[in-house]
């Protein structure tokens, strides 16, 4: 289906590059600014201040502990043997710091994007705590609770914390063209076109493209995913262009021949090197908790999870929906109240917009909004379909004039989504998930859209954080597909968080 990203042909990808003085100057301007800016050196700085920040933070949770302990137990605890009044503060501190060393929680490969980052802090302290727990009981030290008590919840958030602040200033510089490795694409020129679009789209990969190795480019110079590239040699001279280009990292699509020689040799060649090699997999829309290695003597295995639409991952996610949404309906009650008032003031009609929608295995249910637009508005949709700016399957009209006054606040904010919570805890709908569908979009859906019925739709999801209105049905199917097919409770931390910001910022909000 089209909704999924596949390589195009090379004749969409690839034209002959117009002269110098014809670039773009904004592109112009990025390429300056990435001379001094990239590479392995500038993502060193980069982890060193990590590291920095890091060890300030465990430090501090750690002389918390010890504070709030002598506040509570008084200065009785100054007269404990010095084994334990410091000894102990001091082996939690760098069994901790080791910890996130040993977890790779500075690793670059990890910075910028996605949840692996947050997995490894949380996972190092926990593990850094369990080893104390074992070594603070077979030492008989006394009251280490307080360290359990404050290090461990405050220290952890805070260096949890402290990875979000530096990941968005790592994103706002890469943006601008820093901390980025360069890189070198390798493979067919379809290939290459695909993968350069992909990278120079999304900063938060890392990378930066310098210039195309191929050996069917028509030219010495083609324009790609809108840069202007220099082809800068044969795939059998590949090694030493990376090393004449000052590449950080060689980023090969494709399998380079049948055999997987050429792979092997560019390999050896850039054993010695600062130069890293990257391969670009095919698996498009697979998240990388479904994708396992498995090195077998000659043979190395990419092991694909194939989707699972029941079972105990399922049962987490239900509970999870009924605690998030319980909780949400207690602290946003009042709000409700508001808000149902002053619609009720405004026109004198209906609080509550119910529109039938599918949910899961096409199962049909009431889904509830505060209600948005006039009291006739069904009966005036007629006359607004020459004015669709929705694609596909979705009607949208960016200044639809059936929304009342009070309906373009609610939208604004997405207020007029509250009531969804009592969908979720009803178990309609889900926190996380696919756009709900009207039943004639539903009705509509090939074989490879209906993919989207599979999970329980959602309050937010993907689509809600990547500009709502403003995709288009394409991007859309894809954002849900890819949700129904890769989900976990980490992403859907992540999503809601994003939600959050994305609700504040009104992105796609009308």
């Amino acid at each position: 289906m089209s909704s999924v990203p596949t390589p195009a042909d090379p004749g969409d990808n690839a034209r002959l590059a117009p002269p110098a003085r014809g670039r773009d100057a904004a592109a112009a301007s990025r390429s300056t600014q990435l001379r001094g800016t990239t590479g392995s050196k500038a993502l060193q700085r980069y982890r060193d201040r990590l590291r920095f920040t890091d060890t300030v933070l465990v430090a501090a949770s750690v002389l918390a502990s010890v504070w709030i302990r002598l506040l509570v137990e008084g200065p009785a605890v100054a007269e404990e043997p010095a084994l334990q009044y410091i000894g102990v503060p001091v082996l939690i501190a760098a069994i901790w710091s080791i910890a996130l060393t040993v977890f790779r929680t500075r690793d670059p490969h990890a910075a910028g994007a996605g949840a692996t980052e947050y997995k490894r802090v949380a996972n190092a302290t926990a593990a850094a705590f369990g080893v104390l727990a074992f070594l603070l009981l077979l030492i008989g030290a006394d009251s280490p609770r307080w360290y359990f008590i404050v290090a461990l919840p405050a220290g952890g958030g805070a260096l949890l914390l402290a990875r979000w602040l530096w990941r968005k200033w790592l994103l706002h510089q890469r943006v601008r063209g820093h901390y980025l490795s360069r890189a070198i694409v390798i493979g067919t020129l379809a290939d290459v076109g695909y993968v350069v679009r992909q990278v120079e789209r999304n900063t938060a990969a890392g990378f930066h493209v310098i210039g195309v190795v191929s050996d069917d480019a028509p030219t010495t110079t083609l324009e790609l995913g809108g840069a202007e590239l220099p082809v800068l040699a044969s795939v059998a001279d590949a090694a030493g262009a990376a090393t004449e280009a000052r590449a950080d990292a060689v980023i090969v699509t494709g399998d380079l021949g049948s055999d997987g020689d050429r792979l092997r040799r560019l390999g050896w060649d850039l054993e010695g090197t600062n130069t890293e090699l990257v391969l670009s997999s095919r698996l498009t829309d697979v998240a990388g908790p479904r994708i396992h290695f498995r090195p077998v003597e000659g043979l190395p295995l990419l092991h694909v999870e194939i989707p699972v639409f029941d079972g105990v991952r399922h049962v987490a996610k239900r509970a999870f929906d009924v605690v998030f949404a319980g909780l949400a309906l207690l602290l946003v009650a009042p709000v409700m109240l508001v808000v149902a008032m002053v619609i009720r003031l405004d026109d004198g009609g209906p609080i509550f917009f119910r529109q039938t929608r599918c949910g899961r295995d096409g199962q049909t249910f009431e889904m509830l909004k505060f209600r948005s637009m006039c009291l006739d508005a069904e009966e005036r949709l007629s006359e607004l379909r020459d004015r669709n700016e929705g694609n596909g399957l979705l009607f949208k009209v960016r200044d639809d004039p059936r929304v009342t006054r009070i309906g373009r606040i609610l939208r604004a904010h997405s207020l007029d989504e509250l009531p969804q919570f009592w969908n979720i805890l009803i178990g309609e709908m889900s926190v996380v998930g696919p756009r709900p569908p009207l039943v004639a979009e539903a009705d509509a859906y090939d074989g490879v859209v209906s993919r989207r019925l599979m999970i329980k739709p959602g309050l937010t999801g993907l689509w809600q954080i990547s500009g709502r209105s403003d995709l288009d049905w394409e991007e859309s199917v894809r954002l849900d597909l890819y949700y129904v097919e890769n989900w976990s409770l980490t992403g859907d931390l992540m999503i809601i968080w994003r939600t959050v910001r994305s609700v504040l910022k009104r992105d796609g909000a009308y």
